[in-house]
């Protein structure tokens, strides 16, 4: 997992639009990086209509959200439709992106154990460096939480 004070990387997936989008387009604005596990699963549905709820709060604060998962730009559009979404979801369907983030490893479930995205969000400052780091994200109420995160980190 990369850690407070280092460079975030640099990447290019496609939104759901298919448009290229790199986390260089955003210099000199505050990046909520998050990474969730699937599109229209209950947890991560819950995480994108709440980060959706708060949109305006973020671009008050110079903010701006990218969602990243395995899915691919149909789900997103799907997804993204269903529920009404407003915020930016990029496809890594090669988990490459997941993956330099460390936002890829073991996870369980029923007892299974298995290798997939972990929740997780990234808060990006505008030269490009990370600022804070959220770990096994729980949805619920979770876009509240990087909201008080950033205004905290903008005083300070």
């Amino acid at each position: 997992m990369l850690k407070i004070g280092e460079r975030a990387i640099d990447f290019s997936l496609p939104n759901k639009e298919g448009r290229l989008v790199s986390l260089k387009d955003f210099l000199g604005k505050w990046v909520i990086l998050y990474f969730y596990p699937k599109d229209n699963t209950s947890g991560c549905t819950l995480e994108a209509i709440e980060f959706t709820g708060l949109v305006k709060e973020f671009e008050k604060l110079n903010g701006v959200i990218l969602g990243v998962s395995k899915d691919s730009v149909k789900s997103h559009q799907s997804f993204a439709k269903k529920h009404s979404l407003n915020i930016e979801l990029l496809s890594d369907e090669s988990a490459s992106v997941i993956k330099a983030y460390g936002a890829w490893g073991k996870k369980k479930m029923y007892g299974k154990e298995y290798e997939g995205t972990i929740r997780s969000t990234f808060i990006i400052d505008p030269d490009g460096y990370i600022r804070y780091v959220f770990e096994d994200v729980d949805p619920k109420g979770h876009a509240e939480e990087v909201l008080k995160k950033l205004r905290e980190l903008q005083i300070s």
